[in-house]
């Protein structure tokens, strides 16, 4: 754990290093916010990932959107996730779901990304197998546009947990 002084005083490689995923795959992120510091507090850094999120084009986030795995897919079963979505979806229980409910996923999944274009996201350490099935049932109903901004969002969320694993608010 770094503290928020710490993160200030890094070396830009290293500031690109340790925070180039918690925008998963994104490393640009890192390399914008990087530009942001001093940091005062550590929500001024989780606001500053947040800022970089809502000041992408549409198309931007169209790249961020599908540079995330499905939830309980392929990726997950080669055990080919980053060590953070392994982790987040093992914490939903991901991991040890039955074949009904892989099943269930899977189809919802396919029928999300056909309608979409990208995989369904959900904050998986906020929720558990239920209810992300549950949301692949009802956010499947939503519009393209809701679906962009409900998916940054959860990103949103995913990136805040992120940088509390690795920043002390202290």
């Amino acid at each position: 754990m770094y503290s928020v002084h710490e993160v200030n005083s890094m070396p830009d490689d290293r500031f690109v290093w340790v925070f180039g995923n918690v925008i998963e795959l994104c490393k640009d992120a890192a390399v914008w916010v990087k530009k942001k510091r001093p940091f005062n507090r550590l929500a001024d850094l989780c606001t500053e990932f947040h800022k970089y999120l809502d000041n992408l084009s549409v198309e931007e986030k169209l790249v961020i959107l599908k540079s995330h795995p499905d939830l309980a897919g392929r990726l997950a079963a080669l055990g080919e996730l980053t060590k953070e979505s392994t982790e987040e979806q093992k914490s939903a229980g991901l991991d040890k779901i039955n074949a009904e409910q892989k099943s269930i996923i899977n189809a919802c999944n396919e029928r999300y990304k056909f309608k979409f274009g990208f995989p369904f996201i959900i904050c998986a350490r906020e929720n558990k197998v239920q209810s992300i099935i549950d949301g692949l049932h009802s956010r499947i109903l939503n519009s393209r546009d809701q679906e962009i901004e409900t998916g940054i969002n959860e990103v949103k969320k995913i990136c805040k947990l992120r940088i509390l694993d690795i920043v002390n608010e202290n």
